[in-house]
């Protein structure tokens, strides 16, 4: 390639990410926004989720297709090549992620559709905020190229996984004690568990993180073995830059 098809080639890679970044943010919001709409009914925050849902949607179409003109026109290799495979599956995982941000306000819809409030007496802002922080670490691990803060975010699933099991304890408990709350307990159960797949989801990016920045696929090999993974690949091209 010439030099001004590399720097064509930079420039496309760079709007990619930039893209992804933008489509992050948007997720980001809706989870909040949804949160804090189960929590006082906003219908204001209710319909802006909606509303960037769509917008979430968009981007990952016009992402899918620069990745697919890329790789057809420029046939990329090495890390540029694990980039644009990273983004793609990033996407999905990014575009599920705001699919549960609408579920949860749909949910919100509901908890707050007639006379009975229920106010749940559990941590779902907290829950909440944990996976935002969680996609928003991977995400800066990805714009950074940081295996280890990836690999600190996939650590991070495992206290969303005690949180969604205490959250539903708790409801269970509340429901049993009073049975007016089950129709409400059973949408809250539903909000809890959107959480928790948003972090499985923030926890498969942090995987194709570490993917794009070493070349190793460390689905399906648990915390320690993708922390052991990440270490020693650190290690090695540390000595040999030495």
């Amino acid at each position: 390639m010439t030099e001004h098809t590399y720097k064509q080639f930079d420039i496309e890679m760079d709007e990619i990410r930039s893209e992804l970044l933008r489509m992050a943010g948007c997720v980001e919001s809706m989870i909040e926004d949804a949160v804090r709409a189960v929590v006082n009914g906003d219908t204001d925050l209710i319909d802006r989720v909606k509303k960037n849902e769509k917008e979430v949607n968009t981007i990952e179409v016009a992402i899918d297709d620069q990745i697919a003109r890329i790789i057809a026109r420029r046939q990329p290799a090495g890390i540029d090549l694990r980039t644009l495979i990273a983004v793609a599956k990033m996407l999905t995982d990014m575009e599920r992620s705001g699919d549960e941000a609408e579920k949860m306000a749909s949910m919100a819809s509901r908890l707050h559709d007639g006379n009975q409030k229920f106010v749940p007496e559990i941590e779902l802002q907290h829950m909440g905020r944990a996976v935002v922080t969680m996609l928003h670490d991977a995400m800066d691990a990805f714009a950074r190229h940081d295996s280890v803060a990836a690999a600190a975010v996939v650590r991070s699933d495992k206290q969303v996984d005690k949180e969604w099991k205490a959250a539903m304890r708790s409801l269970i408990s509340y429901m049993i004690e009073d049975p007016r709350t089950i129709s409400n307990g059973i949408d809250l159960l539903f909000v809890a568990r959107s959480l928790e797949r948003i972090g499985d989801h923030a926890k498969n990016m942090a995987e194709r993180v570490i993917f794009m920045v070493h070349g190793t696929d460390v689905r399906h090999q648990g915390v320690k073995a993708a922390e052991r993974i990440v270490k020693e690949a650190v290690a090695q091209e540390t000595q040999s830059t030495q």
